[in-house]
């Protein structure tokens, strides 16, 4: 099951997704997107993943297209996060980036 709750603020739309971007869900959020003219998708469009419990290929290739039109991610969990990272071919979150660079700080600090 999928819930889309879509918030439409002057500057901003989000979409809230909770439950399973798998199967026949897929295009349920396909249809959501498609029923928002582009001209509002254009404004800061957003997709919050923090609900999201499953993706599958279509749920990704779903979330690529977004991404192409301009959508934006908000992810909490890491497999939500591989996923976004994977769509957008971001490299390592930042967060990540600074915690394994101070690893290896700390790693050369114990020599």
């Amino acid at each position: 099951m999928l819930r889309v709750t879509v918030h439409k603020e002057p500057r901003s739309l989000t979409f809230q997704l909770e439950g399973s971007l798998a199967g026949c869900w897929v295009a349920v959020m396909e249809e959501c997107w498609q029923s928002i003219p582009a001209c509002e998708r254009e404004l800061m469009a957003r997709v919050d993943l923090t609900g999201v419990t499953s993706i599958d290929g279509p749920g990704k290739s779903c979330l690529a297209a977004m991404h192409r039109e301009g959508a934006e991610f908000v992810a909490a969990d890491c497999f939500t996060k591989s996923i976004v990272a994977e769509i957008t071919r971001a490299p390592c979150p930042p967060a990540a980036t600074r915690m394994a660079k101070g690893l290896a700080r700390g790693s050369e600090n114990e020599v």
